[in-house]
């Protein structure tokens, strides 16, 4: 258990299950990513309903492009997004459910947006 604080609340974030997660994807963790987007997306991954990524609905899909790639990335090339997120979608497909959090780090270096994330 990682302790995290964020305006002024001390957020606790299991952090050791998301690096497990992207361990799956990945060789080496970025322990500084996975620390942000824990701490960034701890209220939407309170939700059950919001925890996972739905890769078989297209409406899902658009509003991943267009609520993170395009606006908390700044990727405005929606081609390249959408390029983007079909190979984390590809990348993932033998898993039955889809962490926000790891699909999101799978995007961010897909898109090599860490910078542009982290600032």
């Amino acid at each position: 258990m990682c302790h995290i604080k964020s305006d002024n609340l001390l957020i606790m974030v299991d952090i050791q299950n998301y690096i497990e997660d992207i361990k799956k994807y990945v060789d080496k963790v970025d322990m500084d990513l996975v620390e942000e987007l824990g701490r960034r997306l701890a209220g939407t991954m309170a939700k059950a309903d919001a925890r996972y990524v739905a890769t078989s609905d297209k409406s899902e899909l658009a509003r991943v492009r267009k609520g993170f790639v395009n606006k908390t990335l700044g990727v405005t090339d929606n081609e390249k997004a959408d390029e983007a997120i079909a190979k984390v979608v590809e990348m993932m497909k033998g898993s039955r459910t889809k962490s926000r959090v790891t699909f999101y780090y799978l995007l961010i270096q897909e898109l090599n947006a860490k910078n542009a994330y982290m600032s």
